[in-house]
């Protein structure tokens, strides 16, 4: 395995690579450079921190004992979704994100700044200061002075296999690891089970080692009617909206072929169409 991997991109932003981790930061001018080097530090092995716990992130929540910090916040990123079936891995890529973040947080002067793992995003905001992010459906406008730090999407197609059937669900959260798992888990309700449209095979025949297992994934869409569609749309919101309630989001996204629901609009999602008139 090659080694970590970091250049500069436009638009004064940092990248870095290390197998299937893939970051793009950001930082205010102020405190860049710092917090690009904290960043890098960071970043400096944190796969090989992983593969060291991963047979026992693909475990279950809860039956394994993690002892490394990453993988430790992934365990608790998604505890509150047990008794689902739900593994550490849902909050991997966020979790990553939060991570880097927290170390760059010590950079002298910072005030903005984020890490993009993939489209799960962490963001760092002092008070005061505010953040436009995008996400499926449109965007999201963030501050310092609200307690949500982490922007993540899942669904159907996307880089993890799905048990269920949505385009995309993008989900608003105290913290990017929260946001990933909560993303997943909604995605996975919007669903309709034994729909003839709908093509599955098990997680494992398509990759060996996946923490599925058999669980049948779903790798293929046909035609729907619109109101399948809101069906499986709806089973999805009944979910999202009963985190909400619980405090575990602060709002959330879902899009299937064609189709929207915001998950408490007061969060600040809007349509994109909304977002292409401003």
């Amino acid at each position: 395995m090659n080694g970590p991997q970091s250049q500069r991109l436009p638009g004064d932003r940092l990248h870095l690579h290390h197998g299937p981790i893939d970051l793009v930061i950001g930082a205010n001018q102020a405190a860049r450079a710092a917090a690009f080097a904290l960043a890098a530090a960071r970043f400096d092995g944190l796969l090989e921190e992983l593969v060291a716990e991963l047979p026992a992130l693909r475990r279950p929540t809860g039956e394994a004992v993690l002892k490394g910090p990453v993988a430790r916040a992934m365990a608790k990123a998604t505890r509150p979704f047990r008794p689902a079936f739900v593994t550490p891995m849902a909050a991997v890529a966020g979790a990553v994100a939060d991570a880097v973040l927290e170390t760059m947080a010590r950079a002298p002067g910072l005030s903005r700044a984020y890490v993009n793992n993939g489209g799960d995003v962490a963001l760092f905001l002092a008070p005061g200061e505010t953040m436009a992010a995008a996400m499926a459906g449109g965007r999201i406008a963030l501050s310092g002075d609200d307690p949500w730090r982490g922007v993540a999407t899942s669904g159907r197609g996307g880089r993890s296999q799905s048990l269920g059937i949505a385009d995309a669900v993008s989900v608003v959260a105290r913290t990017a690891a929260r946001a990933d798992a909560a993303a997943t888990m909604i995605a996975n309700a919007v669903d309709l089970p034994g729909h003839p449209a709908v093509r599955r095979r098990p997680a494992c025949e398509i990759a060996p080692d996946s923490d599925l297992g058999a669980r049948p994934v779903t790798v293929g869409l046909g035609p729907l009617a619109a109101e399948d569609a809101a069906l499986a749309l709806d089973r999805g919101v009944g979910l999202a909206e009963t985190l909400r309630a619980r405090g575990l989001i602060g709002g959330a996204h879902l899009s299937l072929r064609g189709q929207h629901r915001t998950v408490d609009p007061a969060a600040a999602i809007r349509q994109r169409e909304d977002a292409e008139n401003a």
